[in-house]
């Protein structure tokens, strides 16, 4: 399986001949102001047999450029109960799945699993297997009881996805919190080595950083070099870096 780092949450997967993407982005909802981070167009990865979406907030879901560079018929697979959203879209294909029913895309095998969202909206992780090797992408998923679940009935993973910027945001109309809504960098690790991960591949971080609406954790890759010494590989992959597994 060949594995290439898209911007912020996205990946490219590849095996023979069928490659999908997870939360492909292009165009940045300009909410989230000054990005950080480079974007490219989704043709620069090249061409996909279907898209896997863990959930709708417009950081990772992005349907205007999936249209664009995929067509509006190409399968977008998205939870079950944010499946009316996703078609408001103009995306003719959308596919709505529920947790543990695997399903195949060509020589993939892929299944939707837990994953807690930190808004309280619909989201899934996506368990992808093929030629033998097992992958995990977590979306935007907070720690939470579901990891030795996971573990139990899909891991071991050759690669973990795992969101580490522990973004606290703050709405206008919301009581605001001051907690993070995903996993910072010490929480990611302790999800890849309950995960039984042979690698963990850091998400979500570097190219969104507005605060007050949307602000990340300060020293991330420090934290992230720290916490996984001794517990698990740490691969930090630019945009457009490959992973061979």
């Amino acid at each position: 399986m060949i594995i290439q780092r898209m911007p912020w949450a996205g990946i490219h997967l590849k095996y023979e001949e069928v490659s999908l993407v997870i939360d492909p982005l292009f165009e940045v909802h300009p909410k989230y102001g000054s990005i950080h981070e480079s974007v490219y167009p989704l043709s620069d990865f090249g061409s996909v047999d279907a898209v896997l979406v863990t959930h709708l907030h417009a950081d990772h879901f992005d349907p205007r450029s999936i249209s664009t560079f995929y067509g509006q018929e190409i399968p977008v697979y998205v939870p079950e109960e944010a499946v009316p959203l996703a078609r408001e879209s103009g995306l003719k294909n959308v596919i709505g799945v529920t947790l543990g029913a695997a399903f195949h895309i060509g020589s993939f095998a892929v299944t939707p699993t837990y994953s807690i969202d930190g808004n309280g909206d619909p989201q899934v992780a996506w368990a992808v297997e093929a030629g033998g090797k097992k992958i995990i992408h977590c979306g935007d998923t907070l720690w939470h009881g579901y990891w030795w679940k996971i573990a139990e009935k899909h891991g071991p993973f050759d690669v973990a996805f795992l969101p580490v910027n522990a973004a606290v945001i703050q709405f206008p109309n919301r009581i605001h919190s001051g907690q993070p809504i995903c996993l910072t960098p010490e929480q990611a690790v302790s999800a890849a080595k309950v995960l039984q991960a042979k690698k963990l591949v850091p998400i979500h971080f570097r190219m969104i950083h507005s605060p007050p609406f949307y602000q990340e954790t300060s020293d991330i890759v420090a934290r992230l070099e720290q916490s996984a010494k001794g517990v698990v590989p740490l691969h930090i992959l630019d945009s457009k870096d490959n992973l061979t597994i």
